[in-house]
């Protein structure tokens, strides 16, 4: 960690637009209300959905959870290799058997006690609930887990020589729960969670009003592999707009803002003399996703045709000018993307720009109405198109306008284009509300299955009723083949067959862009997509 100058003279700004976040640093003038200078002043358009990991799949969440929750194993700054972080050690002890061991005399920070007993209930009760918002999903290979005594826990795998196993326990699932707080078969309430202080992670929850503002302050008791908070706390607030979020930035309110600002608002703020823009890995993609209940022609509906539907999703497929929409909406800060695994990415392919369109990565009109005769569909075709405003950024408004207006330009589809803020919308998605919708994906881990197995396994965290035995036996093969280069034949073979169906459209890729001046330090993009606030001061 570098050593801080105390000048506090220049904007930092820290952005990942459409990828994995966005985050702007600068020089607010007031630290913390009660006059502490190394406060850290957190701004963010994202939304948590619930504290509580068992009901939480998304960034916004995320973002929190990682700061005040331990997880057994994690990252490094700067890293993809699993390390142990909460645990001593972390290893296969059987090709179908993953021990853990945890130092003597961990509590939580309310006091209780924090052992093998947490470790097995947070994971039981991840999958007891299986919350359609939550990642269960993920845990598809545990068998089971077991307490072999107060500080030794083993994970029982179904398949052998699991290759991504380590990397799910950095994520979602992976995070740790008081078992004397947490309900054992439903979610906690957020209120209850911080009237019990019961943290874990480098950061407690002092102050919490639900997507407006949380304080929180150094845990006294955190043990874990990212290094104790460089600050003397975090005050995070939740902004309905971003031109607000940028207009505090600017004025210096907020040292930190991050998820999301506009491509025009990066572009702006970049040209300021005090900043300076880095580049950082990225991630995050954009996709559409087809209900294949209650899209046209859906199973759920009255005029169920499975030829019909899929002719709908690949004229779909074969309109998007991912191009345009790069360009216009996004700067070029996003790129096109083809397939389901990003490029970057062991085994990722682009074989929707073979498969549709103009063959070469561009739109056709010619070929999305051969695809439709050819069904016997009748246009235009009506698709109830839904997008969420607040979640993945201020730019989303325009971007599903463009959208509307490709799949419009020529009469073969008449869109009813609705949005809705996220808290609602991840609700609705999940209760087949929404025959066709927007999502954005930030990876849990630095790995293709990320992109493959939340998404395709018939257990999947979209709930859009996709299901395909041999894409199940293909996901589940690749996952447990420790050759590199039979893995990688694996994964481009799932994102052919993938393709073939088009349970999404993906469109997007984005990578993570930084700019950082002198008076916030410690900021840090990298491969493990999560924004840690420990590191930061100033």
């Amino acid at each position: 960690m570098n050593t801080l100058r105390k000048t506090r003279t220049r904007v930092a700004l820290v952005a990942a637009p459409i990828a994995a976040a966005l985050v702007l640093a600068g020089c607010a003038s007031g630290g913390d209300p009660g006059g502490d200078d190394n406060i850290i002043l957190v701004g963010t358009t994202d939304k948590v959905t619930t504290l509580d990991p068992a009901g939480s799949y998304d960034n916004g969440s995320l973002a929190l959870q990682i700061n005040v929750f331990p997880y057994l194993v994690d990252t490094a700054l700067d890293s993809t290799e699993v390390e142990p972080s909460l645990a001593e050690t972390a290893e296969f002890t059987a090709p179908d058997e993953y021990t853990v061991t945890l130092p003597e005399g961990l509590t939580w920070a309310n006091g209780n006690v924090l052992d093998a007993n947490d470790v097995v209930f947070s994971f039981e009760r991840n999958i007891a609930i299986a919350d359609p918002n939550g990642a269960s999903s993920l845990l598809y290979n545990l068998d089971s887990v077991e307490a072999v005594d107060d500080t030794t826990v083993v994970f029982h795998l179904k398949s052998e020589n699991d290759q991504v196993f380590p990397f799910i326990l950095t994520s979602f699932p992976g995070a740790i729960v008081d078992d004397e707080v947490f309900s054992a078969d439903a979610l906690t309430p957020d209120n209850e969670i911080v009237d019990a202080n019961a943290f874990g992670g480098p950061y407690v929850i002092t102050s919490y009003d639900f997507n407006q503002t949380v304080e929180l302050a150094p845990n006294p008791e955190y043990r874990g592999l990212i290094e104790a908070p460089a600050n003397d706390g975090v005050i995070l607030s939740y902004y309905a707009d971003s031109s607000n979020l940028k207009l505090d930035v600017q004025e210096g309110e907020i040292d930190v803002a991050y998820r999301s600002l506009s491509a025009t608002d990066v572009e702006d703020l970049s040209g300021n003399d005090n900043v300076t823009v880095h580049d950082g890995p990225g991630g995050e993609i954009r996709y559409i996703v087809f209900n294949f209940n209650t899209q046209p022609f859906g199973a759920t509906t009255a005029e169920a045709d499975p030829a019909k539907a899929l002719a709908v999703r690949q004229a779909v497929a074969s309109l998007i000018d991912r191009d345009a929409i790069s360009e216009q909406v996004y700067k070029g800060t996003y790129t096109p993307l083809y397939s389901f695994v990003p490029d970057g990415f062991a085994g990722a392919t682009e074989v929707l720009k073979d498969l549709y369109g103009d063959g070469d990565g561009g739109p056709s009109v010619e070929n999305a109405t051969q695809i439709l005769a050819d069904a016997g569909v009748t246009t235009p075709v009506e698709l109830n198109l839904q997008y969420s405003p607040d979640h993945y950024g201020p730019s989303s408004g325009d971007e599903y306008a463009l959208i509307e207006d490709q799949l419009e330009a020529d009469g073969l589809f008449a869109v009813n284009l609705q949005s809705t803020e996220w808290v609602q919308y991840s609700e609705d998605r999940t209760a087949d509300v929404y025959p066709a919708y927007q999502l954005g994906w930030f990876p849990d881990y630095s790995d293709a299955d990320n992109y493959l197995s939340p998404f395709f396994l018939t257990q999947n965290f979209l709930g859009n009723h996709f299901t395909d035995p041999a894409v199940d036996e293909m996901i589940l093969q690749q996952a447990v083949t420790p050759d590199a280069g039979e893995r990688e034949a694996l994964i481009g073979d799932i994102q052919a067959a993938v393709a073939e169906q088009l349970s999404t459209v993906p469109y997007l890729q984005g990578a993570q862009v930084a700019v950082s001046g002198t008076d916030i330090d410690g900021i840090v993009l990298d491969a493990s997509f999560k924004f840690r606030w420990a590191p930061v001061t100033r």
